[in-house]
């Protein structure tokens, strides 16, 4: 892939994404929420994916549940 092919498909895929921090899919399922930019680099190259509107939400929500579980232990 042609260099500036590669830096305007990222900037491509980065202006589509309307959230400063998304959640991505890898290669084996893993999830994670990353910047923008990340995301469409990572998109980009292939190594990952948006994940679905609902799988983000579900995901947001097991964070947030771990993270007041930690909370209430301390």
């Amino acid at each position: 892939m042609d260099v500036r092919d590669y830096y305007r498909t990222i900037r491509r895929i980065e202006s589509e994404i309307t959230e400063e921090s998304v959640i991505i899919v890898g290669a084996e399922g893993t999830q994670t929420e990353v910047p923008r930019g990340v995301a469409a680099r990572m998109i980009a190259e292939g190594k990952a994916e948006l994940a679905s509107p609902e799988a983000a939400a579900e995901f947001r929500a097991a964070v947030e549940a771990r993270w007041k579980a930690a909370r209430r232990g301390l």
